[in-house]
């Protein structure tokens, strides 16, 4: 089953970069292709290489949740829908331009999150402090508290101005907002709890990295 995904986001890489390489209406949607099985399969190979005793199918996030499935199909759709009525919004170059860069460092900075980690990342949040688990506070960790929700909240945003889907731009960045804030107070939680004052020491001097989202209020 993990060669049956591997292969499937290899293919659909593939197809992205065909898309991509001519100079047809459908060449930012290539783009878009390649972004997203890039990403996919990237989640899956880092975790292999920082912790893979949490490896699993789930590791590369497709099936991450009803919500997420349902927020790809609707961007989908949308496309599809004003590229028949509105071709001239999908021809935008710059505007994809810039979504393309969203992109490009959205992953690389969850990535270097998860690097940066190692055995510490985890796709789920942790209930139960382990023997190797400690504060991570040094790279991306020492410019936000949280750089794989910054890096994921930019990527998922940056895939819409991509495709300039403008409906689908609004409502996942409303969308991914909320999630990431009650993720982050839920996880804070836990991780005040791990480590006490040396978490809310790190937490006065760091921000979380996402806009207006303090995460939870909670002092000892």
């Amino acid at each position: 089953q993990i060669a049956i995904r591997a292969c499937f986001l290899g293919f659909a890489f593939g197809c992205g970069l065909l898309l991509s390489a001519g100079r047809s209406a459908w060449r930012h949607f290539g783009w878009y292709m390649c972004s997203l099985s890039l990403f996919h399969y990237s989640e899956y190979l880092v975790t292999s290489i920082n912790n893979p005793r949490s490896l699993s199918l789930d590791s590369f996030l497709l099936n991450h949740s009803f919500e997420y499935n349902l927020a790809a199909l609707s961007s989908w759709v949308e496309f599809t829908l004003e590229k028949l009525l509105f071709p001239e919004l999908k021809q935008i170059t710059w505007l994809s331009t810039v979504g393309l860069l969203m992109v490009i460092f959205g992953d690389c900075l969850r990535k270097a999150a998860m690097l940066t980690a190692g055995s510490n990342f985890n796709h789920i949040v942790q209930n139960e402090k382990s023997d190797t688990h400690t504060l991570v506070t040094s790279g991306v960790y020492g410019w936000f508290r949280h750089p794989s929700y910054v890096g994921w909240f930019y990527w998922s945003i940056g895939t819409q101005v991509l495709l300039c889907n403008p409906i689908c731009m609004v409502g996942y960045a409303l969308a991914s907002w909320r999630f990431f804030r009650e993720r982050i107070e839920e996880e804070e939680i836990t991780l005040i709890h791990f480590f006490g004052e040396e978490y809310l020491e790190y937490k006065r001097k760091v921000p979380s990295g996402l806009p207006f989202i303090k995460g939870v209020k909670l002092e000892l």
